[in-house]
């Protein structure tokens, strides 16, 4: 397993922080320079995803690469802090250390935790804790959830935070008799019958999927990865319909039960070539 001395690490973080530095030194780069908080956040979210699929296709060489780009955004963050006086990278570092080693009784203290649920609830104490001594006020337990999250880690958040306080479904069973409900709900508002109304259709779909993330959190499966091998799947299986027709162009010429069966064999193929 590859080891590093904390003395190493320190003096590639600091050359790291003096390289971003000087990128923004008025001598310095003039794309780094022009950079704000605002411009940087978007790239900031895309590094992240970036760092999600590395970790998926277990390419440790790319991840290498995209925790470096990550590491970047950090460093720019507090790079423009320090420029500002809002604080420096050595105050983000020192107050990581001190929050795990605050949230970490068990290993730094004298609280004993034998397992990771036991973890997980110090650790939830002692963030309400560390909030009310902050005199942050949130009117709700959910203010806590950042509104600019990813819509299915909002939905899965949303959903644990109210099962905090015992509002929750008791079982799975009750999540799959919500899901049939709200697909219901869904199939009257699209019916021959109802009155069209694009945001009641909108809204009752939002309520199945929200009900789907909470399904996925009873069963403790993470849905955006849930989904997102499912998207690679169809990638997959579509590609293998693609080629087996002879391009784009000669798929769209099928016709539907074409299609069907062009589908079905893609999924044997596809199937086939994994398992051999």
């Amino acid at each position: 397993m590859a080891s590093i001395s904390a003395e190493e690490a320190a003096q590639h973080l600091q050359e790291a922080v003096a390289i971003m530095a000087r990128l923004r030194a008025p001598n310095g780069c003039p794309w780094d320079r022009e950079q704000t908080f605002d411009t940087i956040k978007q790239h900031t979210l895309e590094e992240t995803y970036e760092v999600f699929d590395a970790i998926e296709r277990r390419a440790w060489p790319d991840l290498k690469d995209e925790l470096g780009d990550l590491l970047l955004q950090v460093l720019f963050y507090a790079q423009m802090a320090s420029e500002a006086g809002y604080f420096t990278i050595s105050d983000v570092a020192a107050n990581l250390n001190a929050k795990l080693i605050r949230r970490h009784p068990h290993i730094f203290g004298e609280v004993e935790a034998t397992d990771a649920d036991a973890v997980l609830r110090n650790w939830e104490q002692i963030k309400r804790a560390e909030k009310k001594a902050s005199g942050a006020n949130h009117d709700s337990i959910l203010d806590e959830v950042p509104r600019s999250m990813p819509a299915v880690l909002e939905a899965g958040k949303l959903g644990s935070k109210a099962a905090k306080v015992g509002f929750d479904w008791p079982n799975v069973e009750g999540l799959f008799d919500k899901l049939q409900e709200e697909i219901t709900e869904l199939k009257a508002e699209l019916s021959p019958n109802a009155e069209k109304n694009s945001i009641a259709v909108e809204e009752e779909l939002g309520d199945l999927l929200f009900t789907v993330v909470n399904l996925a959190r009873h069963l403790k499966i993470d849905p955006e990865s849930a989904l997102r091998a499912t998207n690679a799947k169809f990638r997959r299986r579509f590609r293998s319909m693609e080629s087996a027709a002879g391009g784009s162009e000669a798929l769209a010429a099928s016709t539907p039960a074409e299609l069907e069966e062009r589908w079905n064999q893609a999924k044997k193929n596809v199937s086939e070539s994994q398992s051999s």
